[in-house]
């Protein structure tokens, strides 16, 4: 209204001034004592305790629990207007029972002529029946007489299969002792040959008691095992994973080494047919169709290239400089880099050479050499290193003896520039442990 009367030019009443009093109001409320309110807790006692001893209606605490589902508090029956259903005590029987026995309990009369419901609880394991004819036909066996055959199935029959009571309800007097893989093996054969008797498609169940028989003795032992068996166990387990990790460095190891040998016989096959002439003809066919030997040649430099320095091939389009070629990768790494160059030093190579296309392909050549050359070394430093140590331990275990160790097997001693690197990581140099 306040707008309406501002756009028409019409003057109102004055706006009353806005005041803590006239928002709020000025009626204070006042609290009510209540004086069953929870008495404050005492200093030193802890807050469920003090739960228990002082509730909201200050009741005292329940002897035992309840399932009102509201607390401790009482909960008022609940009386309605209808009439009260009316029960009676009436007699039953089991059907589950074949002796007829009348018992009796509370029941509404509406459930009377029900069944009772406790009886569909009752369930028995169906045990097979069989007829003299049947047994004398397929289920004579020598170490069981048919009376002992009775008399197991009579058991079954009362024990629903449990074979541990059963073998307790043996009579030994009459028969002769049987133990429950003895019980087990006999019933399952009869069920068996009952089985493909009368159905020859349906699926039999063999038990092998001398397999139950083992198991419960492997159990036993396991059982009766003595705390210094179960440490000497673990002591021995320790031991085996030790053996697998070594014989899977080992085989690393030599694999390693397999594929530095033949890196290096490769490499020597290339320089043999790199100096081999060619002709004219031959070169035409070969750029037109590629033949076999030029597919073994780009396989072996392959193998050369993943043994060696593995250089970036630069096919990208636009421009670039020639003198990329022969930059080291990154990946090499500082070591490997520091002994190229000490070893190119003392070859009196320049480091950075002009890189013409000869020059840049015969530069990468002769460094991954130098690499191969390391890796070779260091491989056959690790060799001698963990021949020393087979011999070492041979010694301690057979006092008094010697293992000698052929010649070819042993690396050459002469001093050569492989202290310069260590690529290998072997433990006869010093930089084994970086």
């Amino acid at each position: 209204m306040a707008d309406v009367r501002d756009i028409l030019d019409i003057e109102g009443p004055a706006a009353s001034e806005l005041t803590r009093e006239s928002i709020f109001g000025d009626k204070k409320v006042k609290r009510k004592y209540d004086n069953n309110r929870m008495p404050k807790r005492p200093e030193g006692m802890h807050r469920e305790v003090f739960a228990l001893l002082c509730k909201d209606n200050n009741d005292v605490p329940p002897m035992f629990p309840t399932d009102t589902g509201k607390g401790y508090k009482q909960t008022k029956a609940k009386l309605g207007m209808r009439k009260v259903r009316s029960w009676k005590w009436t007699p039953f029987t089991n059907p589950a029972r074949s002796d007829g026995a009348v018992f009796h309990h509370w029941r509404r009369p509406t459930d009377d002529g029900n069944e009772y419901p406790f009886a569909k609880f009752n369930k028995s394991v169906p045990v097979p029946v069989y007829t003299n004819a049947e047994y004398n036909e397929n289920l004579v066996n020598n170490s069981w007489t048919q009376a002992e055959t009775d008399h197991l199935f009579d058991l079954c029959r009362r024990f629903d299969l449990r074979f541990i009571v059963i073998q307790d309800r043996w009579d030994s007097t009459k028969f002769q002792s049987r133990t429950v893989e003895d019980l087990k093996e006999r019933y399952y054969q009869v069920c068996a040959a009952l089985t493909k008797a009368k159905s020859h498609n349906e699926k039999v169940y063999l038990f092998d008691a001398e397999h139950e028989k083992r198991r419960k003795e492997q159990l036993k032992k396991l059982f009766e095992r003595t705390p210094e068996l179960v440490e000497e166990e673990q002591t021995l387990l320790t031991e085996l994973r030790k053996i697998e990790q070594r014989k899977k460095e080992r085989d690393r190891k030599t694999q390693d080494l397999q594929k530095l040998i033949t890196a290096a016989d490769n490499q020597a096959d290339l320089r043999k047919n790199e100096k081999r002439p060619t002709n004219k003809k031959s070169n035409t066919t070969s750029r037109s169709r590629p033949s076999k030997a030029d597919t073994s040649h780009t396989q072996k430099l392959q193998v050369v290239e993943s043994a060696g320095i593995k250089f970036p091939d630069f096919k990208n389009s636009g421009v670039s400089l020639r003198s990329q070629r022969i930059k080291l990768p990154s990946s090499l790494g500082q070591k490997k880099m520091k002994g190229i160059e000490q070893m190119l030093t003392e070859l009196q190579i320049d480091l950075s050479p002009p890189p013409t296309e000869k020059i840049c392909q015969q530069f990468n050549d002769l460094r991954s050499d130098i690499v191969l050359h390391y890796e070779l070394k260091g491989a056959l430093a690790n060799c001698d290193y963990e021949l020393q140590s087979l011999r070492h331990q041979y010694e301690a275990l057979a006092p008094g003896k010697t293992l000698t160790i052929p010649s070819a097997l042993l690396a050459n001693k002469e001093e050569t520039r492989g202290d310069i690197i260590d690529v290998v990581g072997s433990p006869m140099t010093a930089n084994s442990s970086q």
